[in-house]
């Protein structure tokens, strides 16, 4: 049986003593009974309009937003609706960018106070995901196309000022498999050579269409941008999917799958290259999948930045 303190009676909800300003009871504003700490309390799937701005202008995005403050103990509950009003308030004021982050998020530890005389709340969190647009010139020809990539940019300011980012974006590739790539130019060399006369001496090996997914933490006055972090993920990972293609092409995607085989091994080893280079990410995570042609299941890598004891970047990771 639930203690006392946490249930709420009849009595709590008609005799609410706090008024909001037209009068109407304001439950949420009255003490807490039960004096916990909620490190996380607000929205998630808020949807709205909001720019970013890129290397090709302002762009317009369909996004969801993520967004919380910690409760301190005495506390009730929040006041939701603040969380939304803010955020579209600053979203109409300018594209995503650092000004945007961090005013909404000081408007957070501020707004979402009870009274004006209170401290600032001491931590406050906004996510906002969405999927970015980026011109994809093909390979050989003079097509090219618009390649949309999943991306999440999550920012977090903490009772002293500082604020925190991390940016996850998602990356679609070809994967094709060494060892199939190895025992199907065996059998071709076996054939020619009269070693054997199964099939018609053409094998493939299987490939598939593959995704990485990265997250980057980096300092809110770094200039880390989304499109910095997708060319670094188009040198690790060449195998890009195409968005639009010639058969000059396609012949063009073969070429580059044969000379660039992975297993997720591969994959996530070259991912680690790449980000460790960058030294404006303090640290990062990675998540690749294979959704392999030959079996009905996935394979799958995770993989993340080595930090050394006592490094700044380890308060980062939550």
């Amino acid at each position: 049986m639930l203690p006392d303190n946490l249930t709420t009676k009849a009595k709590d909800i008609l005799g609410c003593s706090v008024k909001d300003e037209s009068g109407l009871n304001d439950f949420q504003k009255l003490p807490a009974k039960n004096a916990v700490r909620i490190p996380y309390v607000g929205i998630e799937r808020f949807r709205l309009p909001i720019q970013s701005k890129g290397e090709n202008g302002l762009v317009g995005h369909n996004a969801e937003a993520s967004m919380f403050v910690e409760l301190a103990p005495g506390k009730n509950g929040v006041n939701m609706s603040r969380f939304c009003s803010i955020l579209q308030e600053e979203a109409m004021k300018g594209p995503m960018d650092k000004t945007f982050f961090k005013n909404t998020l000081s408007r957070f530890r501020k707004d979402l106070r009870d009274e004006p005389h209170e401290d600032l709340i001491s931590k406050a969190n906004l996510e906002i995901s969405f999927d970015f647009p980026m011109k994809q010139k093909s390979l050989k020809s003079d097509l090219w196309g618009w390649q949309y990539y999943p991306v999440t940019i999550k920012a977090e300011e903490d009772s002293l000022g500082k604020i925190s980012m991390v940016l996850k974006v998602g990356y679609e590739y070809s994967s094709t498999c060494p060892c199939s790539l190895s025992m199907a130019k065996q059998y071709e060399e076996d054939y020619r050579l009269g070693k054997t006369k199964e099939g018609n001496g053409i094998a493939t090996a299987h490939s598939q269409r593959s995704k990485a997914s990265v997250s980057v933490h980096y300092d809110y006055e770094s200039d880390i941008t989304i499109e910095k972090v997708i060319d670094l993920l188009k040198v690790a990972l060449p195998t890009e999917t195409q968005s639009m293609v010639k058969r000059l092409d396609e012949q063009a995607f073969a070429i580059l799958n044969g000379e660039n085989p992975m297993f997720v091994e591969h994959a996530s080893r070259r991912l680690s290259a790449i980000l460790d280079s960058v030294e404006d990410i303090l640290y990062w995570e990675a998540k690749v999948e294979h959704f392999e042609s030959l079996h009905s299941h996935n394979a799958v890598a995770m993989i993340f930045k080595e930090l050394k004891p006592g490094s700044s970047a380890n308060q980062l990771i939550h």
